[in-house]
């Protein structure tokens, strides 16, 4: 770009694409149907003209003691030692409203499972044009008490990282985490990493994953490490990996087992690989435009609590496999949790309990079909980068975190 300052020509650098795409960002959030936080009393009414009922807002209702006004301080996810955040008290009673950021354009890919892949581009750096929008309410309700779940307990046996994280989250206890993405650097804009971290009972947390969308992949292809800054597949720390299919639509979660279609070339003593769980996203119920529809098949678990391993030796004994072939003997269906119409505010409800403070296409909480009041897993934002996650038995901290990361995937043919 060329300016000119008085009677000399000045060579000023453009500015790098990624400011150019964060700009554009915050441009829309600013947009007047992108609505903020507000504190009065009451709510204002919509404005502007009226929006088809597939837009209507998804609103969220919990209590006032379950709002959450959590403030992040600051990256520390390459620091593997607990830190000393505390998270900030509730704010008095108010109305809060937030405003969607827009869902990006899924990979252009083909199926296959390892390396030699073109690069895929985040969801979040290519966004449409047309926002998704839906807003969630938080509702006062002083009959309403706090959250009835016990949130992280201290007892937690963190000295076996590995043994924990693919451990059945303790019955009774919801385990409540924090996913950071870190977009910053040259790579980390179209490929970003991602840190869970551990919310104590203290106030402080406690690293525990990390995951990255790798380079060089036919298909989106996620890495999973119980490091902070080695996720290389070939690293000791390697865990498991989630891999999608050529849609983006069907995604398996593995541990770092061996492939059996390479096991001739492996020592036989190498053991396969299991499939942890596996996520089918289909096009969304409340409209063209609106949350999408989600379907999670996990193993089972024995009399002891311990998950069933599932080591597929072939295509027919995959978990996605058995569940289109309906063969659901040793696993679990789980589904996403439908919001429900509420007549009063004219508006879809889900009570993320104050965990959630912000709207996004990804917020969303997975139920049992025996059992919807009993949820497995809950994830949504709270910044921009920053997003909840609270799991429950049966599920693992690692499957948790890949259903996750398969959230932060875009899925243009769902939209």
């Amino acid at each position: 770009l060329w300016t000119r300052n008085q009677v000399n020509w000045v060579r000023v650098p453009a500015p790098p694409q990624r400011r150019i795409i964060e700009k554009k960002q915050r441009r829309k959030r600013q947009e007047p149907l992108m609505v903020q936080a507000n504190t009065e009393a009451k709510v204002k009414g919509r404005r502007g003209r009226r929006k088809p009922e597939e837009r209507i807002p998804l609103m969220e209702s919990c209590s006032e003691h379950s709002l959450c006004n959590s403030e992040y301080q600051g990256r520390r996810e390459r620091q593997r030692e607990i830190s000393d955040w505390i998270p900030p008290h509730p704010s008095q009673s108010s109305l809060l409203f937030s405003g969607s950021l827009t869902n990006g354009r899924r990979s252009q890919s083909e199926e296959d499972e390892d390396d030699e892949e073109k690069d895929d581009e985040d969801e979040d750096f290519k966004e449409k044009d047309q926002d998704i929008l839906m807003y969630f309410r938080e509702e006062i309700d002083s009959a309403t008490s706090p959250s009835e779940e016990c949130s992280t307990p201290l007892s937690l046996n963190l000295d076996d990282l590995e043994e924990f994280v693919l451990k059945p989250a303790p019955q009774g206890s919801t385990i409540q985490c924090r996913i950071t993405r870190d977009r910053k650097g040259m790579d980390k804009g179209i490929f970003p990493f991602y840190y869970l971290h551990l919310e104590m009972e203290n106030g402080k947390k406690r690293f525990i994953m990390s995951g990255r969308k790798r380079k060089k992949s036919k298909t989106s292809n996620y890495l999973i490490s119980l490091d902070p800054i080695d996720l290389s597949r070939d690293g000791d720390n390697y865990i498991g990996k989630v891999r999608s299919n050529v849609l983006g639509t069907k995604f398996t979660v593995f541990d770092n087992g061996m492939n059996p279609d390479k096991k001739p070339f492996v020592p036989e003593t190498a053991q396969l690989r299991q499939e942890l769980v596996a996520i089918c996203y289909e096009t969304n119920v409340l409209g063209f435009r609106g949350p999408r529809k989600m379907t999670v098949i996990i193993p089972g678990v024995d009399a002891d609590n311990e998950r069933i391993c599932i080591r597929p030796k072939n295509e027919h004994e995959t978990l996605l496999t058995r569940y289109q072939n309906r063969n659901m003997q040793n696993l679990i269906k789980l589904q996403n949790k439908m919001p429900a119409w509420n007549e009063e505010t004219q508006s879809y409800v889900l009570n993320f309990r104050g965990r959630v403070t912000q709207a996004s296409v990804k917020n969303f909480q997975i139920i049992s079909e025996d059992d919807p009041n009993y949820i497995m897993l809950q994830f949504g934002r709270v910044a921009p980068d920053v997003f909840t996650m609270d799991y429950r038995f049966p599920l693992c901290a690692v499957q948790a975190f890949a259903i996750c990361l398969s959230s932060f995937d875009g899925k243009i043919a769902c939209e």
